[in-house]
């Protein structure tokens, strides 16, 4: 049964953003999170934790929380790979803190030990305080289980794999499970034999899909997902993003294209998409380039 009503998480300003190889000042982040929740977002990646270092782009991480007017009704999320990062989100005053963290492991043994050096157990283990933490404070913890359908190291990723690290996430508290398909390369058989793990340990409505559009499947493997009765998405405005195992691929399936299919279907989203579309201009021309998005593209056209 497709649900009636969907919610979108906009991933752009954090996950968009962080992949964009030119400074973009807080202010013009600041300024896209609020056209977002104009719009009628309701679920907003705002920043990440992270070292400066490792990704300068979201240094300005306090001053980008401390920015935004918060409307009532939305939910804004930081990315917090580690203690360090949870405590750095956290050093605010609380009326600054974030309504949820996102901690992050991969599918895939070659992927985890390539980028952070470790084994995924080991990478679970290191959230397992992030999460004791973050729930004594009241803060909700979402997941985002990496290279679900693929692996830019090992190639094809098995449900199986993707179950283990489910289990995992769900034995050190983590209360979403969301299933990215980093590279792309899902198709929607495949997704749904991978979200179909995911819902034998949690329930429905703790269950989203992340999708790359780098080999136009991302709104095929969303309407899969749609089957399955899957009913949250994130996705990113202007399809803010690259994919950086892809040279000149798209990243994030954007959130107009996603919008306009779900408008055609009927379903809810408690977006107004005219106004997602000037969102997704504003953030573009800062960025000096034309949104990725098919959707937006045509839209503007009419204008």
């Amino acid at each position: 049964m497709i649900p009636s009503n969907v919610t979108l998480v906009d991933v752009g300003p954090r996950d968009g953003l962080q992949n964009e190889k030119q400074a973009v000042a807080a202010a013009h982040k600041i300024e896209l999170v609020h056209q977002l929740q104009a719009a009628g977002l309701r679920n907003i990646e705002v920043t990440s934790f992270v070292s400066p270092k490792w990704v300068p782009q979201m240094g300005d991480n306090a001053e980008v929380m401390a920015g935004i007017r918060r409307a009532p009704g939305v939910r804004y999320s930081v990315l917090t790979p580690n203690m360090k990062g949870l405590e750095a989100a956290l050093a605010a005053d609380r009326a600054l803190w974030p309504d949820e963290i996102v901690v992050f492991g991969a599918a895939s043994e070659a992927f985890s030990h390539r980028n952070i050096n470790c084994s995924i157990e080991e990478s679970i283990e290191r959230f397992r305080p992030v999460v004791e933490v973050a729930h004594r404070e009241g803060i909700k913890v979402r997941s985002a289980i990496s290279c679900a359908l693929g692996c830019p190291y090992q190639g094809e990723v098995t449900p199986d794999e993707v179950e283990r690290v489910v289990v995992m996430m769900k034995g050190i508290g983590v209360d979403h499970c969301g299933v990215a398909d980093t590279i792309g390369v899902g198709t929607p058989r495949r997704v749904q034999a991978a979200m179909e793990r995911a819902l034998k340990h949690y329930p429905l409505a703790e269950v989203s899909g992340h999708f790359h559009d780098t080999y136009g499947q991302a709104l095929a493997n969303i309407y899969a997902c749609l089957e399955l009765g899957i009913a949250t998405f994130d996705a990113s405005i202007a399809g803010l993003g690259g994919c950086p195992y892809a040279k000149g691929a798209t990243g994030n399936v954007a959130t107009e294209d996603v919008v306009f299919m779900l408008n055609g279907l009927g379903i809810e989203t408690g977006i107004d998409i005219d106004a997602l579309v000037d969102a997704g201009k504003t953030i573009s021309d800062v960025l000096g380039r034309p949104p990725v998005s098919r959707a937006a593209k045509a839209l503007l056209a009419k204008r």
